[in-house]
């Protein structure tokens, strides 16, 4: 799989690429603002898109317009977001853009933890979703009012939460330490609470994932 990297600190990129190809990435460019990193997807058609959210020259949403950007004109894109803060509007604009590929984000600080953060690279490329767990509590504390949310169990809320981190049913079974038959009556349980209609699973995760967010905005 190929990758490109945008990244305006040069230690930080490098260590990136040393990840990447640790994971079994090709890196095919690494770039340090948005501009030079949309010319790098247009021009490899990558798999995934590795991308800082404040880039030069503002330094504010540079990453998160140019992900938008590729989210649109190349669909087939994975794209990972790296953030210093919990900026959740963002994972939010993400996640409702159109498009078929994985997408993620993750604080920087997740980079440390190396088999982690291959994990949600090696997710995000094959088609699922990375959402940091500060992010996922952030949005909890934000969210109020009645909403579709207010059905669920504290239980299922937590499944919920975890789906939205991008884990598997594996994974969240051994996060609350139940069976994956547990899990699964759960994740049921919140598709029917939300009114989402029978489709194919993953998509019905992201459509949960997505009612999650908007619960919280």
């Amino acid at each position: 799989m190929r990758a490109v990297i945008a990244e305006d600190s040069v230690l930080l990129r490098i260590g990136l690429v040393k990840v990447l190809e640790m994971a079994g990435f090709e890196v095919a460019a690494e770039t340090g603002d948005a501009e030079a990193l949309l010319a790098a997807v247009e021009e490899h058609r990558p798999d995934l898109a590795l991308v800082d959210v404040r880039m030069p020259p503002g330094f504010t949403d540079e990453g998160v317009r140019a992900a938008l950007m590729i989210r649109s004109q190349s669909p087939e894109t994975a794209v990972l977001l790296l953030s210093q803060f919990v900026e959740e509007r963002y994972a939010a604009d993400l996640l409702s853009s159109q498009s078929g590929a994985g997408i993620g984000y993750l604080l920087k600080q997740r980079v440390a933890d190396v088999e982690e953060f291959i994990d949600a690279l090696r997710r995000v490329a094959a088609g699922g979703t990375a959402l940091d767990p500060q992010v996922v509590a952030q949005l909890l504390l934000r969210r109020g009012g009645p909403d579709p949310l207010e059905r669920l169990t504290p239980r299922e809320r937590e499944v919920l939460a975890l789906m939205a981190e991008g884990r598997s049913n594996a994974g969240i079974a051994e996060g609350l330490v139940v069976s994956e038959s547990a899990v699964a009556k759960h994740i049921n349980n919140i598709f029917t609470k939300l009114d989402l209609p029978p489709a194919a699973e993953a998509h019905r995760r992201v459509l949960a994932v997505l009612r999650f967010l908007d619960g919280a905005s």
